[in-house]
């Protein structure tokens, strides 16, 4: 479905835009996703809606026959997130150890508290921590909308099974220069 109305108080929420896997190979030069997500974040700002910069800092228990990418020690900054975010003191900074940015965080009451109707989300990887999230947010009941050119996927295929299959299902599609013009229009 495409991207019909911005709520009055939408947040941005940019999912695991961390030095440590924005350095993993991906479907889509990560660099443009950084680049549209910061964009985002910046007009967010502009119109002093709330940005939360989520990262990951481990993984949830349970079965372990896959291994880590980095080991049992990932390098320092793993979980930083990337400079080109512009990080700001007023970001919400949500700590995750799921897939998705809900289970396990206050990040559903902190968006309740501050009005938050509407999520606009971007980040990596579309079927994993995107999709997670999207569905969680969708179940809260909070109106969801993807940005489909500020995601991306290690896969071709289960990121365009997600942005075809599930995302029509859980809210309204758009590209960051639509969501970025609706932001102008209605503030």
């Amino acid at each position: 479905m495409a991207l019909s109305t911005m709520d009055p108080r939408p947040a941005l929420v940019v999912i695991d835009l961390q030095k440590g896997i924005t350095t993993i190979p991906t479907v889509h030069p990560m660099d443009g996703i950084v680049q549209r997500s910061a964009s985002l974040a910046e007009a967010f700002r502009h119109h002093g809606l709330p940005v939360v910069l989520v990262n990951v800092t481990g993984g949830a228990p349970g079965r372990t026959e896959t291994p880590s990418r980095f080991g049992a020690d990932p390098p320092p900054d793993w979980a930083d997130l990337v400079d080109d975010l512009h990080a700001q003191p007023e970001d919400i900074l949500v700590t995750k150890q799921r897939w998705g940015a809900f289970h396990g965080t206050a990040l559903d009451a902190t968006l309740q508290e501050l009005g938050v109707t509407q999520v606009v989300l971007t980040g990596v990887a579309t079927s994993a921590g995107v999709e997670s999230t999207a569905r969680a947010a969708h179940e809260h009941g909070y109106h969801v909308v993807l940005a489909i050119d500020a995601m991306t996927d290690r896969e071709v295929d289960a990121h365009q099974h997600s942005i075809q299959r599930i995302f029509p299902k859980l809210g309204e599609t758009a590209m960051t220069a639509e969501i970025l013009d609706m932001l102008e229009r209605d503030r």
